[in-house]
């Protein structure tokens, strides 16, 4: 038997949950340009806008888990493309330099909250989605055979 809920306290219970996201957020990252910058940016966006960006969103990590799943490398063009794609979706919020996409990448496997949410769309992300597929330090992405110098 389960717990039947109002449409109204279906609404609180949401909104709870994103002060709660927000306020932890803030705690970890609120002296960062990156928070200011997202609060700043977030705070003009309309409610269709933010549809846009949950349904992008949700087709390219499909994208990025069918690529996955069907074995592309890391450094293939295919899931360097993906990586980039990500990187620049995340710039709708902050700006996001390679160096920090990397370091994103790495959080999204050791933090379980954002693993979990990775999980939900093709489990065993953590294994496949490590950060080589991100741009290196430098920016620059690896070489690979495919590559040629002009």
């Amino acid at each position: 038997m389960g717990i039947q809920l109002t449409p109204e306290r279906i609404r609180d219970l949401r909104a709870e949950l994103q002060r709660g996201l927000r306020n932890r957020g803030e705690q970890r990252w609120g002296d960062t340009d990156a928070w200011a910058q997202s609060q700043q940016r977030t705070s003009k966006l309309t409610r269709e806008q933010w549809i846009e960006i949950k349904e992008t969103g949700d087709d390219l990590n499909r994208r990025l888990a069918a690529g996955m799943q069907g074995g592309a490398a890391p450094t293939s063009t295919e899931a360097m493309d993906l990586a980039e794609e990500h990187r620049l979706s995340i710039q709708t919020f902050y700006d996001c330099p390679p160096e920090m996409h990397r370091g994103l990448g790495e959080m999204y496997v050791a933090d379980e909250r954002f693993t979990r949410t990775y999980e939900d769309v093709a489990p065993g992300w953590r294994r496949g989605c490590v950060t080589p597929s991100t741009p290196t330090p430098t920016g620059r992405r690896p070489r690979g055979p495919d590559d040629n110098d002009g």
